[in-house]
């Protein structure tokens, strides 16, 4: 069982960033590939970025390629999501997700665990 906490949203005007962190409980955590995906009002969720159990491979969303990056510590059974040049469509609810059984988590990957979520809005 993991269980995810998201920490570090808000509001930012357009150009500027926000680092999201996610703190893991569970003794398996450094197993699981770990992902950040998201929900806009009126919108599917959808992938943002995903990186492997290891830390050493890590998938991005063509919108977000560039100005994101994930990155993971296993020690401290945290990951995060630096966000960079953000934008008014990066608007939304942030969702920390793990999955089980996979070397790293893409857009395809199911979740096995989710965060309660945690808001980002983009604006002047």
């Amino acid at each position: 069982q993991v269980q995810l906490v998201e920490s570090g949203g808000g509001l930012v005007q357009p150009g500027g960033s926000l680092r999201l962190s996610c703190a893991a409980s569970g003794r398996t955590f450094s197993s699981e590939a770990m992902g950040w995906l998201r929900q806009a009002p009126g919108k599917e969720r959808e992938f943002v970025a995903g990186i492997s159990f290891t830390g050493s491979s890590t998938s991005y969303a063509d919108s977000v390629k560039g100005r994101f990056t994930i990155s993971r510590d296993n020690a401290k059974n945290t990951v995060d999501l630096q966000m960079n040049s953000l934008k008014p469509e990066d608007t939304a609810v942030y969702y920390c997700a793990a999955a089980r059984g996979y070397r790293i988590m893409v857009a395809t990957t199911p979740v096995a665990y989710w965060g309660k979520g945690i808001q980002v809005s983009v604006s002047a």
